[in-house]
């Protein structure tokens, strides 16, 4: 993938999970483990906590990976918080989401840096469609900007057609997995 590019990776529902899995641990194992390499992994649909249990199952170090957890904020004890991982909210608050990536982008001396967005189907459960569709727009654009690869998760049968159209202007590349397949 090249610098400042970005990847739509549609999933069918039905081989979600191995194509989640797939997904997962191609984009991780390239850059998590590059001594170079640094990701931002926005966790929308699973927990920061068990994207670092599974990564840690399956020897994906993460000390090259910062977590932005938008589901866990209200659930999540202090004293049970995941490494490497800090807290919006909630998934509405897109403005903040925006920033603590940028943030994290720009206090990281990497020279390859990604950004997966997991998933834009469930950022859609939680926010208006057309203001889903600008965040989107801005914030790829603005990673575009930065050099950083923007890899983008949704659910095929979940993505509104309006939504899907936005993903596909916005990307470099559309990939559909079907079971850890690719077609």
């Amino acid at each position: 993938m090249a610098p400042g590019s970005a990847v739509l990776v549609r999933m069918k529902g039905a081989t979600y999970t191995d194509s989640y899995f797939a997904a997962l641990s191609a984009v991780l194992r390239e850059y998590a483990m590059e001594t170079k390499g640094y990701v931002v992994y926005l966790s929308v649909t699973n927990p920061a906590s068990l994207l670092v249990d599974i990564l840690s199952s399956v020897d994906i170090p993460i000390q090259g990976v910062s977590f932005i957890d938008v589901t866990s904020y209200m659930m999540v004890d202090k004293a049970k918080r995941a490494a490497n991982t800090t807290y919006v909210e909630s998934p509405t608050m897109l403005e903040t989401i925006m920033l603590r990536v940028e943030y994290l982008l720009r206090r990281s001396p990497n020279e390859r840096r990604i950004v997966v967005l997991d998933s834009i189907s469930s950022l859609a459960i939680h926010n208006n469609s057309h203001i889903l569709q600008e965040f989107l727009h801005i914030l790829v654009n603005k990673l575009k900007s930065m050099g950083a690869v923007t890899v983008l998760l949704t659910v095929i049968e979940e993505t509104a057609p309006e939504l899907s159209n936005v993903l596909s202007l916005i990307s470099d590349a559309n990939v559909t997995l079907e079971g850890g397949g690719q077609s």
